[in-house]
């Protein structure tokens, strides 16, 4: 249901010429110009070392909030042309993954 949502307001804003930009990186792959957003596998990774001093017996309390220390940019080249948006080679290169 979330998704579908999702490509309905990236084809809104291809409609209406709207650069969307996102901080969920599936949606780029509905529609949206780009998205910048935390790093869900570093996020993953970094839960499971929390959950392992909880089971050697550290009180949840006592450990730190982790906040996301990744984060990545994905561009939709599809969208720009749609949008007739030229993006330089150089921002292109800072993107994690450009999608065509």
């Amino acid at each position: 249901m979330l998704y579908n949502a999702r490509e309905q307001l990236g084809a809104w804003a291809l409609r209406h010429r709207v650069p969307m930009m996102a901080a969920n990186l599936d949606s780029v792959q509905a529609g949206a110009l780009l998205a910048y957003g935390p790093n869900h596998a570093d996020i993953f990774r970094r839960s499971a070392a929390v959950v392992a001093k909880i089971l050697r017996g550290e009180k949840p309390g006592d450990i730190p909030i982790q906040q996301p220390v990744k984060f990545n940019l994905r561009i939709n080249l599809k969208t720009a042309k749609a949008l007739e948006l030229d993006l330089s080679p150089a921002f292109q290169a800072l993107a994690d993954e450009v999608v065509e």
